[in-house]
């Protein structure tokens, strides 16, 4: 069934009601306001985990995700990205930071946020390395949706309309109030010149969020963005703007194809994948510019979905290869988490799957978080210098403080 681009923005208004908690601090809230990033992650309760267990997710003084090993000795270890580094859908204690604290036996800074992308990952770096807990070694998890994330004004628009997004959270058996995705600063590819720009958030007071529960104010401001026409098209609304999807494609030297609606979402689908994948490209650049003129170490993980493991189980083609072959042409120190699953995998008897099962439960389960901890320890071993207490030749005291 066709729609148009005001019905869809009809269908994406915000309800005030819903705004009045977002920003009332003394709510069981999943988030919190930010002025910069949208939002950041509070203390919450969230029936999530594994078994359909609550899950206890406790923050720090600057948003932290709290420490639980070895919370007292130096950090030089701070990690960025979002809900895979954030480690969503477990305790504090299960994430892969803490399993690898308790085994190197020194503490692992976690900023992530659940839901931010590449982009909001790196300004949250900017902003916490200029503080009292900034670390010689910094590592910046990338999870595959958040290229995508990058270049959205306004992420809530890409999941299917808030108030679906809300009662799909629900029924998923969730305590606390999930509200979350809303503006934030961000990138876009300007079509004249072929160059990412950096965007400040533009909604970036709690009263501005009201904003968002005008349907006309949401139709004048996001109707000619490409992220919001590209994903107009994949859905088959009747009135995409062409003129904006073929800026863009001539922009990345792509090809457009628009004779049908389903040429059309094809051509949004592959400009958006590579749209994400390059504003990625320039991302990474940028944080290890910063790495190197503040005498940091960088590091780059990429983390994946039960689904991109299961498609790679299957000999399928992964949809990030040229930003995987740039970091590794560009000389990033990087893993690889799908490579080291793919691995595993052949050591066992069963389907793809199945073998994914063990692993995730939406998010990495405590499982698959110690399967990441000690897939990534001896990449670390070699980029530590010096090596964690546990590794080096005298070994930590026996008064050792935890």
């Amino acid at each position: 069934m066709s729609f148009t681009t005001h019905e869809f923005f009809e269908a994406s208004t915000l309800n005030r009601a819903d705004i009045d908690r977002f920003l009332d601090s003394n709510a069981h809230n999943y988030a919190v306001f930010d002025s910069e990033l949208g939002y950041v992650r509070k203390n919450s309760v969230l029936r999530d985990g594994i078994d359909e267990s609550y899950t206890i997710s406790r923050y720090g003084r600057l948003g932290e995700r709290l420490m639980s090993n070895f919370a007292v000795q130096p950090c030089r270890i701070n990690t960025y990205g979002n809900s895979f580094t954030q480690c969503d859908q477990v305790n504090d204690g299960e994430t892969w930071q803490e399993y690898l604290a308790a085994h190197f036996g020194e503490p692992i800074r976690n900023f992530g946020v659940g839901g931010h992308g590449v982009y909001q990952a790196y300004r949250r770096m900017l902003r916490e390395e200029k503080t009292e807990v900034a670390a010689k070694y910094v590592i910046l998890n990338i999870f595959a949706d958040d290229h995508f994330r990058n270049i959205y004004t306004w992420r809530m628009l890409h999941l299917g309309g808030y108030p679906r997004h809300v009662e799909s959270s629900a029924q998923s058996g969730t305590s606390g109030f999930m509200f979350h995705a809303n503006p934030w600063a961000y990138v876009r590819l300007n079509p004249e010149t072929a160059a990412f720009e950096e965007h400040e958030n533009p909604y970036s007071t709690p009263d501005s969020l009201y904003q968002l529960c005008d349907s006309a104010h949401l139709y004048e401001t996001f109707k000619d963005d490409f992220d919001v026409q590209a994903h107009l098209a994949q859905l088959g609304a009747a009135d995409v703007n062409l003129g904006v999807l073929g800026a863009t494609a001539d922009a990345l030297g792509m090809t457009a194809d628009f004779s049908s609606q389903q040429a059309t979402a094809n051509t949004a689908r592959n400009l958006m994948q590579t749209c994400a994948l390059r504003s990625s490209m320039y991302i990474v650049d940028r944080v290890r510019g910063f790495a190197e003129a503040g005498g940091k170490e960088l590091m780059v993980l990429l983390s994946y979905s039960a689904n991109d493991v299961i498609h790679t189980c299957h000999n399928r083609p992964r949809f990030d290869r040229i930003f995987v072959d740039y970091l590794n042409e560009q000389g990033f120190l990087t893993f690889d988490s799908l490579l080291a699953h793919v691995e595993e995998f052949r050591l066992f008897n069963c389907s793809p799957e199945e073998y994914a099962q063990r692993y995730y439960t939406g998010h990495y389960n405590p499982r698959g978080n110690h399967f990441f901890a000690f897939e990534i320890k001896d990449t670390l071993l070699q980029w530590l210098d010096p090596s964690p207490p546990t590794y080096r030749e005298e070994g930590p005291s026996p008064q050792y403080r935890r």
